[in-house]
């Protein structure tokens, strides 16, 4: 008899503490906690715990879990803060964040956009089917450029490759504040850290090379 999901699920968490992509507890226990096999196609369940992408609609993929600790990791997500995901996907990403950010009674929550209608559709029933839905709210539109929120957020994360810091995406970023993208071309991308010290300042780090699926909108890729 194979393996439980849950039992898949600590041996992947137990394997990326040892890689040292997983640093923190907080990490760890989002990491344990959040069933990837709820935001796959049902054809690739069986794969939600090798340390992967894989392929869900509209030309998209779910990132590798390695690569979903790494950005949280580099979030520093912590219970309260208000976190914008732009490239919300399967809806994976943004409920790792929010076991983070938003257990059950915290006040922190999630906002993710995603540029394609039936993606939004996708991660919705996603995140309502594992649990989400009351911490994570998915907006279909434009996440590199058009972005109706008058509040800033404590931290950004976009889970698609950009050709360069889009400027919406600073303005909504908190003084204080930390977003983590990948930029560079449309084959392969840095992984940017990057910290708003003030409105005029900020300070960009690197953390290796990634490859990512494009960000697309008016700050994105056009083809």
């Amino acid at each position: 008899m194979g393996r439980s999901f849950e039992e898949e699920r600590q041996r992947l968490v137990e394997e990326l503490r040892r890689e040292g992509y997983v640093k923190s507890d907080r990490v760890a226990k989002a990491l344990l906690k959040v069933p990837r096999e709820e935001f796959v196609l049902p054809k690739y369940r069986r794969y939600a715990y090798l340390d992967m992408p894989l392929p869900i609609l509209s030309g998209q993929t779910i990132s590798a879990p390695h690569m979903c600790a790494i950005m949280c990791e580099e979030l520093e997500l912590r219970e309260g803060l208000k976190v914008l995901e732009v490239g919300t996907g399967s809806g994976y990403h943004a409920a790792l964040c929010a076991e983070i950010v938003a257990p059950r009674g915290g006040g922190g929550y999630v906002c993710s956009i995603e540029y394609f209608r039936e993606l939004a559709s996708f991660s919705k029933r996603n995140l309502r089917r594992a649990g989400y839905d009351d911490r994570v709210s998915v907006i279909n539109g434009d996440g590199s450029s058009l972005l109706p929120f008058r509040d800033e957020f404590d931290r950004i994360l976009v889970t698609a490759a950009a050709p360069k810091i889009p400027p919406k995406l600073m303005e909504c970023l908190k003084p204080g504040g930390i977003m983590v993208i990948p930029i560079g071309t449309s084959l392969l991308q840095t992984l940017k850290v990057v910290i708003k010290e003030n409105i005029e300042k900020y300070i960009v780090r690197e953390r290796g090379s990634c490859c990512f699926v494009k960000l697309r909108g008016l700050e994105g890729f056009a083809d």
